[in-house]
């Protein structure tokens, strides 16, 4: 037995030798080329990382940094560091605190009629098979791809109660058009800028969060006696919870960054909107017509930390809608 064990594992050595060499082949084999995968991998994300650092990571640093000291006169013209006080005078500054108020109206106002009406929207295109669907997709969405710089000047043409068509229209049934960009009307006119260029964009969110449901469930719901109403409200819209979050991140962090529209619109509002109507344009004023580059600096990153209080908020209150808890 001894004998016929020991011949056996000698006729089967050099096979299982060539086994294990052959797996030690393919292994340093596959190890090579997933080498050269995250290389090539490295090279492809180097440009990218290259344009990230230098504009966003630098720049941002330098600001912080920035923030930090102060310039002047007062200075000698030197920098010199002076550590929180330019946030200290920032969240004291009424000016800014002023603003702050302003964006937040513009938050209670302007997010629900923005996610509401896509949301509208998504929920009608969802239910459409025909050609006009990829119709009506492409209009609701074109606003978005107009530059917000030629999207407010053409709203404030619109807005113009010399040049734009608003009195004519209302002339039509015999009445006076209001004037869009009075102290009293420019909050609603600007609401309805940023709305009309927003709303296709999540709107596309939110249609192809729906398209990703299966139908089988709306026929279950429908054979249980479900009509459309119900299945919208009651199936459609907790199954897309997730990116109904995602859409309000996104525009409450826009609006809270407000700048654009009535920075461009100022110019024709007639004393409507001041240079400090919110915390960018107040930074953007203090950098560039009063050279108040560090305060400038520190009034961005309060607005920032704002942003990111607001955003974790939001993101903590809704962890279950989005997904972020079970």
């Amino acid at each position: 037995m001894t004998t016929s064990s020991t011949a056996v594992d000698q006729t089967a050595g050099p096979a299982a030798a060539g086994a294990r060499g052959g797996k030690l082949r393919r292994s340093s084999s596959t190890s090579t080329i997933d080498s050269k995968r995250q290389w090539w991998g490295w090279i492809f994300t180097t440009p990218f990382t290259i344009v990230f650092v230098l504009f966003l990571i630098v720049p941002l640093s330098y600001a912080f940094w920035m923030s930090l000291h102060n310039k002047g006169i007062a200075t000698g013209g030197e920098s010199v560091f002076v550590g929180i006080d330019n946030y200290v005078r920032a969240f004291t500054d009424p000016i800014f605190l002023d603003g702050l108020l302003l964006v937040a109206r513009f938050v209670a106002v302007m997010v629900p009629i923005q996610i509401g009406v896509a949301l509208l929207c998504a929920l009608v295109l969802d239910t459409l098979a025909t050609q006009l669907s990829k119709a009506s997709r492409l209009l609701i969405f074109v606003p978005y791809a107009v530059p917000a710089v030629i999207g407010a000047l053409m709203w404030g043409f619109l807005y113009s109660p010399r040049f734009g068509p608003a009195q004519d229209l209302f002339g039509l049934f015999g009445l006076t058009a209001p004037d869009f960009l009075s102290s009293s009307m420019i909050f609603t006119s600007l609401v309805n800028i940023v709305t009309w260029q927003w709303v296709g964009y999540y709107m596309i969110i939110i249609y192809a969060a729906l398209r990703t449901i299966d139908p089988s469930v709306y026929e279950a719901a429908r054979i249980d006696g479900a009509n459309g109403a119900q299945i919208a409200l009651r199936i459609k819209v907790p199954m897309v919870s997730s990116s109904m979050v995602m859409v309000v991140i996104f525009s409450l962090i826009g609006t809270l960054q407000f700048f654009t529209e009535p920075t461009v619109l100022r110019s024709v509002a007639q004393g409507a909107i001041p240079p400090d109507y919110t915390p960018n344009m107040y930074a953007y004023s203090l950098a560039f017509s009063y050279s108040q580059f560090n305060y400038a600096s520190t009034i961005a990153f309060a607005l920032g930390i704002f942003v990111f209080i607001g955003s974790y908020l939001f993101l903590y209150l809704t962890r279950k809608q989005s997904g972020l808890k079970s």
